[in-house]
């Protein structure tokens, strides 16, 4: 066969080198957001719709909130380093920022951070708060008290669900440990992102919700 010429179809030509352009995009872009380049935004994981979220908060058991005997933040250890010398609020940080620059020491020098809460746009990061949409000593109250050390560490720094979210450090300071009943964003469009997100965590960790709580949940939802 060496010496004789293949050909391959023209439609098939044609397909691959879609597919490849394709694929040196995804590679360019990739490239860039490691690079911290472009002015792309992410943001916390999306959680799922209204309606799977409204079948989660059925699941939820339902009790009163449990005391504050024994809380401290420090059995909530964070922000525990997530690689190099990047910690999980500068991870945070990054991802919910636009052109975010970093130091040789993964602190963010630069960037901008549109706060979902209350509207607000910020160019310094010590005006930004990485807030638990759960807050650690609600999650205390609603089960997270009989965890292990190792447990409320992963709560505590999950970048993986909608748990973790930067915003205007003013607003998270109001909202404390304040449950959707006590405190929602001042934003009234972001409230129903927030109750999925608030709901989503609340499953996955199985912790329990109060009747106050619930009630809100379930109004705000049902006019997603």
């Amino acid at each position: 066969m060496s010496g004789t010429a293949i050909r391959i179809p023209s439609a098939a030509r044609g397909l691959y080198a879609r597919r490849t352009a394709v694929a040196c995009s995804l590679a360019a872009l990739v490239g860039s957001l490691a690079l911290g380049g472009g002015t792309a935004h992410a943001a916390p994981p999306t959680p799922p719709d209204a309606a799977t979220v409204r079948g989660y908060l059925g699941e939820l058991q339902v009790s009163p909130e449990g005391s504050m005997d024994g809380y401290s933040r420090t059995k909530f250890p964070h922000w525990i380093t997530q690689s190099g010398q990047c910690n999980t609020r500068e991870v945070v940080l990054k991802r919910d920022g636009e052109n975010v620059q970093q130091d040789a020491k993964c602190a963010a020098v630069s960037g901008t951070w549109n706060s979902p809460y209350d509207g607000a746009t910020w160019h310094d990061a010590q005006d930004i708060d990485i807030d638990h949409i759960v807050p650690l000593a609600q999650a205390w109250r609603s089960g997270a008290n009989t965890w292990t050390t190792a447990q409320r560490q992963a709560f505590a720094n999950d970048l993986t669900r909608p748990q973790l979210i930067a915003v205007t450090d003013r607003v998270n300071q109001a909202k404390g440990d304040k449950d959707p009943a006590q405190w929602m964003p001042p934003l009234n469009s972001y409230a129903c992102t927030y109750a999925r997100m608030w709901v989503t965590v609340k499953h996955y960790y199985k912790l329990t919700v109060d009747s106050a709580e619930k009630d809100k949940l379930t109004a705000v939802l049902n006019g997603c």
